[in-house]
């Protein structure tokens, strides 16, 4: 998780370089320099989610840390919802850059705003403590949030074979991401209702 949460950051990190830098200002990047504190925000907040989060999911780190764990989780709740809603900010706000369509922002609409859900209800499960749920619904919020970093992985062999992408198969791999984290958290989920002791001392409090 950790390999795949640098792909995102690094490209963040070079967007963040760009805002301070005073780059040449282009049509796709017009409207960061513009409105640039929602991008700053998502980058940052989304940085430190993917990376922290990371360390949430280990079974040893749970045992031995369990205070730890807990704090970890009080400050990956805001930054979560943090880096959902500038993201969706972004999408309602922003102009569209070249190659994006309305398909593209349905998608955008729709896996962010499932991620503030997912977020929101693994909470309140917590705070029932409904551990089981809140570890589910922690895991698709996080797996939500790691898509770009997989959507990377879901463009690059399709601009290999067949250059870049026209803007509806553009939407279809960006949801690619999205839907294969899902899948991905969802047998995850399935393995851990299958191996009830796995969630043994699993709690934020």
């Amino acid at each position: 998780m950790l390999l795949l949460s640098a792909v995102p950051i690094v490209a963040g990190s070079m967007r963040l370089a760009e805002l301070s830098g005073g780059a040449r200002i282009t049509p796709e990047n017009a409207r960061f320099f513009a409105v640039p504190v929602p991008v700053i925000v998502h980058i940052v907040a989304a940085s430190f989610y993917c990376v922290l989060g990371a360390f949430q999911f280990a079974p040893g780190l749970r045992r031995r840390r369990l205070g730890l764990h807990r704090v970890s989780g009080r400050a990956l709740v805001p930054l979560g919802l943090a880096a959902a809603f500038s993201g969706l900010w972004m999408t309602v706000f922003y102009p569209s850059p070249p190659g994006d369509g309305e398909l593209l922002f349905v998608f955008r609409l729709v896996f962010g705003s499932a991620m503030v859900a997912a977020i929101v209800l693994g909470t309140a499960a917590v705070l029932r403590r409904d551990i089981r749920r809140h570890r589910a619904w922690m895991i698709r919020g996080y797996a939500i949030g790691m898509g770009a970093g997989t959507q990377v992985f879901t463009h690059l062999p399709w601009a290999a074979a067949f250059g870049a992408p026209g803007e509806f198969t553009h939407a279809l791999l960006m949801a690619a991401g999205w839907v294969i984290n899902l899948a991905v958290a969802e047998w995850v989920i399935g393995r851990q209702i299958a191996r009830p002791s796995a969630l043994s001392g699993f709690s934020h409090g």
